[in-house]
């Protein structure tokens, strides 16, 4: 099922990622202190495709959901 990026944000932060930065790009750069992951998340108001969800989840080391 598609998420929005602010569900994706979400998800992340209970899999212990925290904001690391955005400036003025359209991407959100979560990162996790405990595995040293960064990964970042588009920032729009649409869902987000399907290849790109998987592929966050697949570089936070999420299984799907």
């Amino acid at each position: 099922m598609p998420m929005t990026p602010k569900e994706m944000i979400e998800l992340l932060r209970q899999n212990g990622f925290v904001r690391k930065r955005q400036r003025k790009s359209s991407h959100l750069i979560m990162f996790n202190p405990q595995t040293k992951i960064t990964v970042p998340v588009p920032m729009h108001a649409k869902e987000l495709k399907k290849g790109t969800q998987s592929g966050i989840l697949k570089q936070a080391g999420i299984k799907k959901v």
